[in-house]
């Protein structure tokens, strides 16, 4: 007899649809898996309500959107769980009593938080508790399917780290084990500069290119695109290290050959901007066609795709219940058992 897979718990805030940099990042290491283990996929809505609770609407059609975007992209819902989080109650439960094991301490120094609070704190927003204590719904969403696996990008590292500690902490307290330690797995590219030259590609920033964009909007993201400041002309030596049209060259051009020429040449001012962008963005066009094409056909069966998160978030329930069981037997939340 085979042994199980192993279990991936990963997943994304529905905030609005998906971009190239969550494709690099996560969405092409989650379709190369879903052969290799049980992939539980959630749609992280509870944690969207943390910085756009004044815009449930756009949460409410984020869902459907991300999941457009993961079917678009070959993510099979029959060799995969799509779970949207606030139909498996159970993720709040768990995040609730993981809560109470949580040191406050592990929260305030997660670099990832501090830089969200940032955000938050530039763009004049309140600092809910639901939104602070975010990292400890994620370590409940982690541990709930009992995953083995977390494949994420690289600004997502913390929050593993801090699941790791947390499933040592919980073993050492109540003297049994639940839950394995995750492992983390970061994509291809950790991290995918904006069209601005910005270190990530962002919504709020409005420098991403989506997985739906049509051909013209992508041609014309391209040709905004920036490159290197300090060459003026086409003849002038250019600079490729950290030059956002190579950046993209590198992570969605297959033609390698055709992209160290276009490096070479860029460095000895031998071809210039509008040549470079022109062919990326054909290339950008030319891997996103296929995309696009699942896209619009899904879109066209709006009742079959709610009818895959209705599915998908039964089975994350049953699961969710079982380590449920084992969580509060542990935490001895047991007050109606009768002694044998």
């Amino acid at each position: 007899m085979s042994e199980p897979k192993q279990r991936i718990l990963t997943g994304i805030r529905p905030t609005g649809a998906l971009h190239l940099g969550h494709y690099v990042g996560a969405l092409e290491n989650w379709v190369r898996l879903q052969d290799q283990y049980e992939c539980y996929f959630l749609i992280a809505d509870y944690q969207a309500l943390g910085d756009h609770f004044d815009d449930i609407e756009r949460i409410r059609k984020s869902v459907l959107d991300v999941t457009l975007d993961w079917l678009a992209v070959g993510l099979d819902p029959n060799k995969a769980v799509f779970e949207v989080q606030s139909a498996v109650p159970q993720h709040a439960e768990l995040h609730m009593l993981l809560s109470m094991v949580m040191p406050l301490g592990w929260i305030d120094r997660n670099p990832t938080l501090k830089t969200e609070m940032q955000k938050l704190e530039d763009e004049n927003k309140t600092l809910s508790l639901g939104f602070y204590n975010y990292p400890a719904s994620q370590v409940a969403d982690i541990l709930l399917p009992k995953a083995h696996l977390v494949p994420v990008g690289e600004d997502q590292r913390p929050h593993i780290e801090m699941t790791r500690d947390l499933v040592k902490r919980f073993h050492h307290m109540f003297q049994v084990e639940v839950f394995p330690e995750p492992d983390i797995l970061v994509g291809r590219v950790g991290r995918l500069v904006g069209i601005d030259g910005q270190a990530k590609m962002s919504k709020s920033l409005d420098n991403c290119i989506y997985l739906s964009d049509d051909e013209k909007s992508v041609t014309e993201k391209v040709r905004r695109m920036y490159t290197d400041p300090t060459r003026l002309r086409a003849t002038d030596p250019g600079h490729v290290e950290g030059n956002p049209c190579f950046v993209y060259h590198d992570a969605f051009n297959p033609d390698t050959a055709e992209v160290e020429d276009l490096k070479a040449r860029y460095r000895e001012g031998k071809v210039g901007d509008v040549e470079v962008k022109r062919i990326l963005a054909a290339k950008l066009n030319a891997f996103l066609d296929p995309i696009r094409e699942r896209r619009a056909q899904y879109a066209a069966r709006m009742d079959d795709v709610r009818d895959i998160l209705e599915a998908g978030s039964g089975r994350g329930r049953t699961i969710a219940e079982a380590t449920m069981a084992e969580v509060r037997s542990a935490m001895r939340l047991t007050y109606t058992e009768k002694a044998g």
